[in-house]
């Protein structure tokens, strides 16, 4: 394990020795040790699953440890409850907003803190509201109904809930994963401006990326390890990679040309109501052709889980057709869909990838039972299941005891690599591939960006749809934007940057750039 880095000079604001959280059937922190200086930006780096948020939970005071000790500004303290860690200091910006959509910019940021028995002044709180925004460049119209604010604005205000309860120490817990390029930037500037003022940052995050654009110093953990504390400054992302997964690692996709061939999988205008009875899909098309990776990318929520659906057969839609192979499976559902060679890499890997307490080998029959190898004259073939799922286990690092152990026995990414052994080993004409390299450590993603290239230059049609821009951008050949349930542009890979793509996600158009440029 390694050694945090001691600075005498600085005094810490957090430091956490020794910190164990069991839960059962897992050890998720197993003795981390962390120490934040005062005004720094501290990345907390580990893939999804390598004990990140449970630390930062315990740091918070929402779980209690079972074995550790905790100091914030040098004192030993043990927080009851998030209460307690608001009083002591602390306040955390979770992932997924904890804000109520009908309510103001105000009245989110107060709450809580509005005091027992004593009377709201909302005109004299609105104030305090705005005078914080434009101390840290925070600027949001404290009247406005939260509802109605874009995602990066939203973020704005629990950071700003989290400044008005007095917090010097903010966690971050993965605070760019509903972000566009340009309101991740403008979230960079927010924190820079707080750490000129004397606060201390904690960034949880397992993007290599964001180490280098924001912290001072990183802590890499894995599997509820600290592995080591170094200065941004002198180390390299290649070096952080290594550290999280223990060996060398190659950060950049080996990507040949593509020679794309004819459309093997084409939407023609479809068109699907939402949860909410708003319009999902609003005439959404597509082609996807053979040879090709075509990525999909998008704030989270404008359509994306709706589109897969469609195309995978798990929903019909309201208006609007779906072509695979030239055939009109528009009214089909996902079985048929299979069989005439599309496979389905879904972004739930719990509720539509796996059975859980099903064994790896029956989990790979699914969706295949009724076709050879796996089953002849109509009679499942146990045996050679069981010796075809060993050797997918042996290609794709699947790490369990046997075949008969249960899915859910296994960890989120050796969960995530059986369903892409099962959804390849088909070798598909058309293969849908949603957020593939989720929970996965970076040299794991290395192989699955591997083997995604590697079907396309087979002559498959990959359609890629991920949250993670750079891997959009690394992987695809052309990228399409998907914005309120339309398709509002289409880029050649490598003919656009992260900004324009941002612009397109944020519903503004690039021809609006240019003229505000002009």
């Amino acid at each position: 394990m390694g050694m945090i880095v001691r600075d005498g000079d600085v005094e810490p604001a957090v430091e956490m020795r020794g910190i164990v959280k069991r839960f059962p059937g897992v050890v998720a922190n197993n003795g981390i040790e962390l120490a934040v200086r005062k005004g720094e930006i501290h990345a907390l780096l580990g893939e999804n699953g390598a004990g990140k948020t449970t630390l930062m939970n315990i740091l918070f005071g929402l779980y209690h440890p079972d074995e550790g000790e905790i100091r914030v500004n040098g004192q030993p303290v043990r927080f009851e409850n998030a209460r307690d860690a608001v009083l002591g200091g602390l306040a955390m910006v979770h992932q997924h907003f904890m804000l109520i959509p009908r309510f103001t910019v105000t009245e989110n940021v107060i709450l809580g803190s509005e005091g027992s028995g004593i009377p709201l002044d909302r005109a004299a709180a609105s104030h305090r509201v705005a005078e914080l925004g434009a101390r840290y460049g925070l600027n949001v119209d404290p009247g406005a109904i939260v509802g109605d604010l874009p995602v990066g604005m939203q973020q704005r205000v629990e950071i700003l809930r989290a400044l008005y309860q007095g917090g010097k120490t903010l966690i971050l817990d993965e605070p760019t994963a509903l972000l566009t390029p340009q309101e991740v930037e403008e979230l960079y500037l927010v924190l820079n401006r707080l750490r000129e003022s004397g606060d201390t940052i904690i960034f949880i995050t397992h993007k290599l990326r964001e180490v280098a654009a924001i912290s001072d110093r990183v802590t890499v953990i894995h599997r509820g390890r600290t592995i080591g504390t170094r200065a941004t400054a002198e180390t390299t992302a290649a070096q952080l990679a290594e550290m999280m997964v223990g060996r060398a690692v190659s950060l950049h996709v080996a990507r040949p040309p593509a020679h794309p061939g004819e459309p093997v999988l084409v939407a023609r205008d479809l068109h699907l109501k939402g949860s909410q009875g708003h319009e999902a899909l609003a005439g959404v098309d597509l082609q996807l052709r053979r040879g090709e990776i075509l990525g999909i990318c998008g704030v989270e929520g404008n359509g994306q889980t709706e589109l897969i659906e469609v195309l995978s057969g798990l929903r019909r839609p309201d208006r609007g057709q779906v072509m695979l192979k030239d055939r009109d499976v528009t009214a089909s559902g996902p079985n048929p869909r299979r069989r005439m060679g599309l496979s389905y890499i879904p972004e739930d890997r719990h509720g539509r990838g796996l059975v859980l307490p099903f064994s790896l080998t029956e989990n790979v029959l699914l969706g295949n039972v009724e076709q050879p190898p796996f089953s002849q004259g109509g009679r499942i073939d146990y045996p050679g299941c069981h010796t075809l799922t060993q050797r997918l286990m042996q290609i794709f690092d699947v790490r369990a005891p046997t075949p008969d152990t249960p899915a859910g026995a296994l960890s989120g990414g050796n969960q995530q690599k059986l369903i892409i052994a099962r959804e390849l080993h088909r070798e598909p004409d058309a293969l849908l591939a949603v957020q593939p390299t989720r929970g996965l450590d970076v040299g794991a993603i290395e192989f699955v960006h591997t083997q995604l290239v590697a079907e396309r230059d087979k002559g498959r049609g990959v359609l890629l749809i991920s949250f993670d821009l750079d891997e959009v951008m690394d992987l695809s050949d052309r990228i399409l934007v998907i914005f309120q349930g339309r398709i509002a542009g289409e880029f050649l890979s490598g003919a656009v940057t992260r900004n324009e793509l941002g612009l397109v996600m944020g519903g503004r158009s690039l021809d609006e750039r240019a003229a505000a440029a002009g």
